[in-house]
């Protein structure tokens, strides 16, 4: 199939995409890499009247450092995030997980703003963002706000963000130099949406776990001071809140096997990662 037809808007700057976006509203989507978009626009599941296209936008292609946060614009594609000399300093566990994104080809042109806007569960930037505790930055006419990632994602294949805003930017936390880390995902081929991902770090006694592909949104969870003994416990609780997805990649008994059995092997793969 094809889209329906649409007007597109090559923007010019951050105030002329917001000025569309306080125009258009709902009417409008935004287009950067284009990757999830595009496909589901050719399926005729979304048709904006009017296309935003931001890609050409030198201030949305930034990656810096301010403080202990790595902000990265709305127009960074994947494949620069994993090329950064900062994101590979201060967050090696999005460096680990960002290979899995689809292929190099697709790296090279989807952004990682666009996968967290997206907001898929199955994907592996938005569980990163959530075990990371990033904060999404949008922007419209109406000023700036700063979100938390457990308040903007909030289900599936949706956010916080109002009609009239842009993501202009995400800030992830840098990871504390001394903590483990690991990712790890089940797909059907690589570079496939995961049908389970399991991102953890381990960090002292504290262990911070996220889990991909099963409910509505990533969900994370804290352990402080988990003895060895306790881990195929707290597994089975977590995959049991996880809920009943099913569909036709994988039965929610196999989901739920799957946290558990992975689930401790990246926990024990981050903890032995520890400086």
């Amino acid at each position: 199939m094809k889209p329906n037809n649409f007007n597109y808007v090559r923007a010019e700057s951050l105030d002329h995409v917001l000025s569309c976006l306080a125009e258009h509203g709902e009417d409008a989507r935004i287009l950067a890499g284009g990757q999830s978009l595009i496909a589901m626009m050719n399926f005729r599941l979304v048709e904006p009247t009017y296309l935003i296209d931001i890609s050409g936008l030198e201030e949305l292609k930034e990656i810096k450092t301010k403080g202990n946060k790595v902000e990265i614009s709305a127009a960074v594609t994947q494949a620069s995030v994993i090329a950064a000399p900062d994101v590979n300093q201060y967050l090696p566990l999005l460096v680990e997980a960002l290979p899995n994104v689809g292929h190099f080809q697709t790296r090279a042109k989807g952004t990682f703003c666009g996968s967290i806007a997206h907001s898929d569960p199955s994907s592996e930037q938005p569980l990163c963002f959530a075990v990371l505790g990033g904060e999404a930055v949008l922007n419209s006419k109406r000023g700036e706000r700063v979100v938390a990632a457990a308040e903007f994602q909030t289900g599936l294949m949706a956010t916080a963000r109002e009609d009239d805003e842009l993501l202009t930017s995400v800030r992830l936390p840098a990871q504390n130099p001394s903590a483990g880390y690991a990712f790890e995902e089940v797909a059907r081929r690589q570079g496939d949406f995961a049908i389970v991902s399991i991102a953890v770090i381990a960090d002292g006694e504290n262990i911070r776990m996220g889990v991909g592909g099963v409910a509505g949104r990533p969900e994370v969870r804290n352990w402080d001071g988990l003895a060895e003994a306790d881990i195929d416990e707290a597994l089975n609780a977590f995959a049991w809140e996880l809920g009943d997805n099913e569909d036709i990649h994988a039965s929610a008994k196999y989901r739920r096997q799957l946290v558990r059995r992975i689930g401790r092997r990246v926990i024990e793969e981050a903890r032995k990662c520890r400086s």
